[in-house]
């Protein structure tokens, strides 16, 4: 089942989420807790497997803000892991990721950039993804590192820690790479599991 936003069997985690992202934009209510967010985004996720939903890459084309993540810990009585409980990014620091097309005739291939803003410093990674529209998969690799301080670019050279050359990056196996496993995907908000397994949500830059 394609969807292009949210399906049409919507339920409260997409409301729930909508006041986050207003809360966090500073637009209108409070704050909710880190608990009822993760609960909300759980739910996200469990819909989109039950309903099979699918979100084309250009739905992801733009920048977003993250404004809720979650980490993992190890659950030795499970042999796996678990979900930490989650945290708001604080305000003073922004970190946005972009995504954009490289190609027009192939749209499950562009850049990913993650930045992130301290005062006078800015750090941006950027590099290649392929996009797996069938599983919602967007796996990425960092080739490039800019750093800008006081508005000035100090630093914008190729990173040596990158796993693969950018003409190799589109053979590789999915396995070997990081990736997101995007569950929902709105004109507003956007949310994904990542390899580790822990939770992240973002916001479009307004």
């Amino acid at each position: 089942m394609t969807a292009n936003l949210t399906s049409k069997a919507t339920f409260d985690f997409v409301s729930v989420l909508s006041q986050a992202a207003a809360a966090y934009q500073g637009q209108r209510g409070t704050p909710l807790s880190a608990e009822i967010l993760v609960n909300a985004l759980l739910e996200a996720e469990k819909s989109a497997k039950q309903e099979r939903l699918t979100y084309p890459f250009e739905s992801l084309l733009g920048k977003w803000q993250l404004c809720f993540a979650t980490g993992t810990k190890k659950a030795r009585e499970r042999g796996g892991i678990v979900l930490g409980k989650g945290f708001y990014v604080p305000k003073f620091i922004k970190i946005h990721v972009s995504f954009n097309t490289t190609l027009e005739q192939d749209l499950d291939r562009g850049e990913i950039g993650n930045q992130v803003e301290f005062g006078p410093v800015l750090l941006k990674l950027t590099g290649p993804v392929q996009y797996l529209g069938k599983k919602n998969l967007l796996a990425f690799d960092f080739n490039q590192m800019l750093i800008n301080l006081f508005g000035r670019i100090v630093y914008n050279r190729p990173m040596r820690s990158g796993k693969v050359q950018t003409e190799d990056f589109y053979n590789q196996s999915i396995a070997k790479l990081p990736f997101f496993g995007f569950f929902l995907v709105t004109e507003d908000f956007i949310a994904a599991r990542g390899r580790g397994g822990g939770l992240a949500f973002w916001i479009r830059e307004i």
